[in-house]
């Protein structure tokens, strides 16, 4: 249990978020995916670049697959919102990509070049040019919007964009009041009305589906529940076909599936959209790993600041 955050010093509040510094081998972690991200890239001549807005990094990777209408994977990478950059996370389409779905990564320029407010207004811009374009690129799906990291975070707030069918969010931070007294704020620089509208747990949400994942071995002031693992490796397990993310994005497709939404093809025949009809999960859901390990899933019905997860349920 941490001690009361006003307790804590400056040094202290700094490693409560810096999960680089608390796994030991997170740059191996980042130098294998950019090195699978490079070779999964490689293959994709033609569809990789696209831009949907004027910033340097608002462009779009997409992975069209052989089914037009299968679901499609929407990965916003993590970083704080500060570093990183979607060519390094083109690896972790191949888990969903092995289920024969699509998938597509948006940039987005970073702080302090831009602040939360843009970022989030230019992932809006992304998804509304994928929902105009993604006909003529093959990709008519549902589309599950994932995120890990500050991309958990800009995940959730794009639920309620009409494309977004469900949401899988991982490792993500869901109130930023706390950041204001960290390092992460030195180029955050964030308002009190970012830290009111932008902080997803103060914001009533799309009454969508919505998986939230974490590691047991995350920092404590992101830790919900377990999994045993850290904020790197959980991550990976959406590289595998039969890792815990990617069955946490084939069950959120499943749901979506079963809300009967017709938003696929109404979309890519120029036609609105409908949300699926389903409210947000009323329990989480716990996926054991081949492993044995299990994920935290919840969803935002529980208070993520109080440590406490949700019912879960084993399947």
């Amino acid at each position: 249990m941490m001690p009361a955050w006003e307790m804590l010093s400056r040094a202290e509040r700094d490693a409560a978020y810096n999960n680089s510094a608390a796994v030991a081998d997170s740059a191996r972690h980042l130098a294998r995916w950019t090195a699978a991200s490079a070779a999964r890239r490689a293959g994709q001549p033609g569809l990789l670049d696209i831009p949907y807005g004027p910033g340097a990094r608002c462009k779009w990777d997409l992975f069209p697959a052989v089914d037009r209408y299968a679901p499609c994977l929407v990965h916003i990478h993590g970083g704080y919102w500060q570093r990183n950059s979607r060519e390094v996370f083109a690896c972790l389409s191949e888990g969903v990509a092995q289920h024969g779905w699509s998938a597509a990564l948006p940039g987005y320029t970073l702080a302090p070049q831009a602040s939360l407010t843009a970022i989030v207004a230019e992932l809006r811009r992304a998804l509304d040019w994928l929902l105009v374009h993604r006909a003529e690129h093959g990709i008519c799906g549902p589309m599950i919007v994932s995120g890990w990291s500050a991309g958990a975070h800009l995940a959730v707030l794009l639920l309620d964009h009409p494309l977004t069918a469900a949401a899988l969010a991982v490792s993500g931070i869901y109130e930023l009041g706390p950041l204001r007294d960290t390092y992460l704020d030195d180029n955050l620089r964030l308002t009190d009305g970012e830290i009111a509208t932008l902080s997803p747990l103060r914001r009533q949400q799309a009454a969508k589906p919505v998986t939230i994942a974490y590691g047991t071995r995350e920092l404590p002031s992101c830790l919900i529940a377990g999994a045993g693992d850290d904020h790197f490796s959980m991550l990976e397990t959406l590289r595998h076909p039969a890792g815990l993310l990617t069955r946490c994005a084939l069950r959120l497709s499943h749901d979506v599936a079963g809300a009967g939404s017709d938003a696929p093809r109404a979309a890519c025949a120029g036609q609105p959209t409908r949300e699926g009809a389903q409210s947000e999960m009323a329990a989480a859901r716990v996926v054991p790993t081949a492993e044995g390990n299990a994920g935290a899933v919840r969803t935002p019905g529980s208070d993520a600041r109080d440590g406490t997860a949700a019912q879960e349920e084993q399947r």
